[in-house]
């Protein structure tokens, strides 16, 4: 069978023994089997046994290949997914964090389960990822994107926020609380699931809205649809700064007065997954969910 497959980008956790080993052995492997093999230069200049003219940055990674390997834990596959959703390029994951829900593969031998993705026999699946944007006085002062959520928050911690929420210019509800998490379905078990806030299954087109420690007890998480546009808009009372972490890797900066628009992104993050791939077993095991009684 024809690789769907021609040129295959590595992507890496920089200056991790682990992740380093498997890296090499993928260059290694992928090469024996004759694809072109791009490596990420912060990683790949770390690894002596990989060739310099393999090396290529992040962004020229993501134009030039079919599909991306990811070698990390879940926030280094989200620190990846912003850049590669530009480009129609599949992801896969090797799993060298903790949790390791968006990434596959095990270091411990993920040659044969590799080479039958490599041979066309995988689950695709697009993941939405958010685009975040701050306007001032109506003018957009900055942006980026989310795969997980985008939070809004003090920069000071368990300090309370004052701000108005509007599902597309419809006013929802006005809060004090320590901030919001707005989150996709790839996100609904990361710092969403750890605020209390539902599990979304990855093929619904929607948000979850999950209060951080909200002044009242009848505040409680919101699931609206994802084609909706959340704005928040912070009340001119709160005396400090504040912010808009992006996946927790990103933080854009927020002034009282300032309003944070909330919408899903044009691109797409292009996933794959093993056949043998399924996102209840993953739960399971993540969860630490019972098994089958019978």
């Amino acid at each position: 069978m024809t690789s769907p497959f021609k040129t295959i980008g590595l992507i890496g956790k920089p200056s991790h023994e682990g992740a380093a080993l498997t890296l090499q052995r993928l260059y290694t492997f992928l090469q024996a089997l004759g694809y072109e093999v791009l490596v990420e230069s912060r990683v790949g200049a770390q690894i002596d046994a990989i060739n310099n003219n393999s090396l290529t940055e992040l962004v020229e990674l993501g134009r030039l290949c079919d599909l991306a390997i990811v070698v990390g834990g879940d926030g280094n596959m989200l620190g990846a997914a912003r850049v590669l959703a530009r480009f129609d390029v599949a992801v896969i994951g090797v799993n060298r964090g903790n949790l390791g829900f968006l990434t596959d593969l095990s270091p411990d031998g993920f040659e044969a389960s590799l080479e039958a993705v490599l041979r066309g026999e995988f689950i695709a699946e697009s993941r939405f990822l958010l685009e975040v944007e701050v306007y001032r006085h109506a003018e957009l002062k900055s942006a980026n994107s989310a795969v997980n959520e985008a939070v809004l928050h003090a920069d000071k911690v368990a300090h309370m926020i004052e701000f108005e929420a509007f599902i597309d210019d419809e006013f929802v509800f006005s809060q004090r609380s320590d901030g919001l998490i707005v989150s996709t379905p790839t996100g609904s078990t990361a710092y969403s699931l750890s605020g209390g806030g539902p599990i979304l299954t990855p093929e619904l087109n929607a948000m979850a809205l999950v209060p951080m420690f909200p002044h009242t007890l009848s505040s409680r998480p919101l699931v609206v649809d994802a084609d909706k546009q959340v704005r928040l808009k912070l009340s001119l009372s709160n005396t400090d700064s504040l912010q808009v972490s992006c996946d927790s890797h990103v933080v854009l900066a927020v002034l009282p007065g300032d309003e944070v628009v909330i919408k899903k992104a044009d691109k797409k993050l292009r996933l794959i997954h093993p056949k043998s791939y399924s996102y209840y077993n993953v739960l399971r095991q993540k969860l630490n969910w019972g098994s089958r009684l019978y």
